[in-house]
């Protein structure tokens, strides 16, 4: 039912020094900072076709690293699905590693299914001459050539220097490992000009410092790569962007269904600098 496209988001949130990626610069990559987010999930509506009835979960974003060591990401997706004849409990765990400066990429991705496993891909991907090689071993060992796309941080740091520099509509490739992780998607963001939180705003006030901060409406939507004409995508993700990377106020667009995820718990780590 589900594949990782909001980690296509939330993946992206690391902190970059001392190189140029994506399109922004080592400065816009300096004021990211290493936190723990957590998400409250509530089903906003659902078709027919979903045989969806009820859904609510919880969802968190944990992460950490350097730009000397790479960056670690840890995503946790769980929800209990509603279908009106069974609850059954949905588990995604997400684990990745980027380097940027040397563009390599880890991930591991396992879906259960009340509690049992269902599905485990794991592999690596690098930048190569004309393009991207990714190597998977799990779960089944081969190598797959793409075209040249975005890791997930890479992205968010290109979606907030053009936020900066004024950019309302952009389109991009990227790979995160997601779903088979033998593919790239096509991604087509778009940016509100800056607001700042108003009375009645659901989850302003869980920011903590980040609160009373400006933020950028933003929009994601996630496209299969071979898509042709007037495509419609897989996958659309909203959420309210600090220009540290803390995000919150989402809403998951699957088509079938759509989720709404508030901002329950923040932890904002220490960043540490590179010796």
């Amino acid at each position: 039912m589900f594949r990782s496209g909001f980690a296509s988001v939330i993946l992206t949130w690391a902190c970059l020094s001392g190189v140029t990626v994506g399109g922004a610069s080592a400065a816009s990559a300096n004021i990211l900072v290493p936190h723990r987010a957590v998400y409250d999930l509530e089903l906003k509506d659902a078709s027919e076709r979903s045989g969806i009835s009820g859904m609510y979960g919880r969802m968190v974003y944990e992460f950490n690293g350097s730009a000397c060591e790479g960056y670690t990401v840890s995503f946790r997706f769980v929800t209990k699905v509603d279908t009106g004849d069974e609850v059954k409990l949905t588990d995604q765990q997400t684990t990745t590693y980027e380097d940027l400066k040397s563009g390599n990429f880890r991930f591991l991705t396992r879906s259960f299914t009340d509690e049992k496993l269902d599905k485990e891909v794991r592999g690596s991907a690098h930048e190569a001459k004309q393009g991207l090689t990714v190597d998977l071993t799990s779960p089944d060992k081969r190598k797959v050539d793409l075209a040249q796309g975005l890791f997930p941080t890479e992205h968010m740091l290109d979606v907030i220097d053009r936020a900066k520099k004024g950019e309302t509509l952009f389109e991009s490739r990227i790979f995160d490992g997601s779903d088979a992780g033998d593919k790239t998607l096509i991604t087509t963001t778009m940016i509100g000009k800056p607001q700042t939180a108003t009375a009645g705003d659901a989850d302003a006030d869980k920011a903590a410092a980040m609160a009373e901060k400006p933020y950028w409406p933003v929009t994601i939507s996630y496209f299969n790569d071979n898509a042709t004409g007037d495509a419609v995508p897989i996958y659309r993700m909203e959420f309210k962007l600090y220009e540290n990377g803390i995000t919150r106020d989402l809403t998951m667009d699957y088509g079938d269904f759509v989720l709404t995820g508030k901002l329950a718990d923040l932890e904002v780590f220490k960043q540490e600098k590179c010796k």
